[in-house]
């Protein structure tokens, strides 16, 4: 290699280190041009969650899992803290039939916001959907071709005073006012029903950053 490229490749190395140096984000899979960002999940524990209802909620190889317990159970799997303004992606993918979703400002099943991961007839719509307990569906994603049915998908979720939009694989697919709830926990549900009994939610990483 040409010395002159030796260098460039010298200053870019210790750029970089000093970035890491210098910034909030040094640890791994958290590029330094995410500073500001921090990990929900931890990929060893489910340390900072609470389990409520009957769902089975574990963590293997890294991943996240959730599925529905005994005689198709249902539950939640929420963070101990609670969050108000924020960027939130989640990396998943799932196992169909499923009905599952990604709860944010969550503060009672009847006042919380979801980004739905499903399939509904009526009205017809995709994951990326955002649902209110007290509304329905604020914005419904109708392209099913933005959704990744056998592999890894991530929601993007920017929730900032009233403002809420989100982004599925790259693609906006709400942007909507609703003052249903300013701050919450989030999480995770599985749905009951034996329909969709067969449903495991994967969870490959969470980032958070706070506006």
């Amino acid at each position: 290699m040409p010395s002159r490229y030796v260098a460039i490749a010298g200053m870019l190395a210790l750029t970089l280190f000093t970035a890491c140096r210098t910034g909030e984000q040094c640890e791994k899979g958290v590029k330094p041009s995410e500073a500001g960002f921090i990990k929900l999940f931890n990929g060893k524990d489910l340390t900072g969650w609470q389990t409520v209802g009957n769902a089975k909620w574990i963590v293997k190889d890294g991943l996240l899992i959730g599925t529905q317990g005994e005689n198709n159970a249902p539950g939640d799997l929420l963070t101990e803290n609670t969050y108000k303004d924020f960027v939130l992606t989640v990396t998943y993918r799932v196992e169909w039939p499923c009905n599952s979703g990604v709860w944010f400002r969550y503060q009672t099943p009847d006042k919380a916001y979801q980004a739905d991961i499903l399939e509904y007839k009526n009205p017809e719509c995709y994951s990326g959907t955002l649902y209110c307990p007290a509304k329905m569906f604020l914005a419904m994603n109708t392209d099913k071709t933005l959704v990744n049915r056998d592999g890894w998908n991530t929601i993007k979720v920017q929730a900032e005073g009233d403002r809420i939009q989100m982004w599925l694989n790259g693609r906006q697919v709400a942007d909507v006012r609703d003052k249903t709830t300013d701050s919450g926990r989030i999480g995770f549900q599985v749905h009951p029903g034996a329909e969709f009994g067969p449903m495991k939610i994967v969870v490959r990483e969470m980032l958070l950053k706070a506006l």
